[in-house]
């Protein structure tokens, strides 16, 4: 069972509100203070509750925080398994993730940082689940990306690859928001950015592994 199932076992209305709220905390003050800058006072003063009540659900700022990256990766992995199936076309598969990717770099950037942290911290929260759930995850997703490809419906390429380049062009505009932002001389990313980012990565990703794969066949 994840950290963040296992304070809300059937939770009313108000736990599940207060939970939410202290998450949501926990995502602005881990993202500003890192793991090992932040405290339980920190997250129940910005949540706005009583510190008991940060104790009360979760018991250690360790719990909080492994909440926190459940829930990150839980959404970022439902996405991908939402638009990644056989059913779906590569061509509307692959846009379809890589807008939800972007949105989600643009709705949640927050979420984007504290996971790079934590990888770039190297990962003591998140090793074993890299090492076993998110292979497994990925071998899943690759076995569609190679059914794709068995199927003529786009150029070969090495699954894996393809989804390590996806995260890592969609996630840029949310951790490295500080240097797109100066570089296209806008002191916040707005809607626009986005828009045209998410149309840049799909051109460079989609259309050279599905316009073009016959013509280079």
């Amino acid at each position: 069972m994840s950290d963040l199932a296992a304070v809300l076992p059937r939770g009313g209305r108000l736990r599940r509100a207060r939970v939410a709220r202290i998450l949501e905390a926990a995502v602005q003050v881990f993202a500003a203070k890192g793991f090992e800058g932040t405290t339980t006072t920190d997250i129940a003063e910005r949540a706005e509750l009583p510190k008991a009540n940060i104790h009360y659900y979760f018991g250690t700022k360790e719990k909080i925080y492994r909440a926190v990256l459940d829930d990150i990766l839980d959404i970022w992995l439902d996405e991908a398994d939402h638009w990644i199936t056989r059913e779906r076309t590569p061509r509307e598969a692959l846009e379809g993730y890589i807008r939800s990717k972007i949105a989600l770099s643009r709705d949640k950037p927050e979420a984007s940082r504290i996971y790079a942290n934590e990888l770039l911290s190297g990962a003591v929260f998140l090793k074993p689940y890299l090492n076993f759930a998110l292979r497994d995850r990925v071998k899943t997703l690759s076995a569609v990306v190679t059914e794709w490809i068995a199927r003529g419906d786009m150029r070969p390429i090495e699954p894996a690859h393809l989804l390590f380049c996806i995260w890592a062009m969609t996630q840029t505009y949310a951790d490295f928001a500080v240097q797109i932002g100066a570089v296209l001389g806008k002191p916040s990313l707005d809607d626009n950015v986005f828009e045209v980012a998410g149309q840049t990565i799909s051109a460079l990703v989609v259309d050279s592994l599905i316009l073009g794969h016959r013509e280079t066949q």
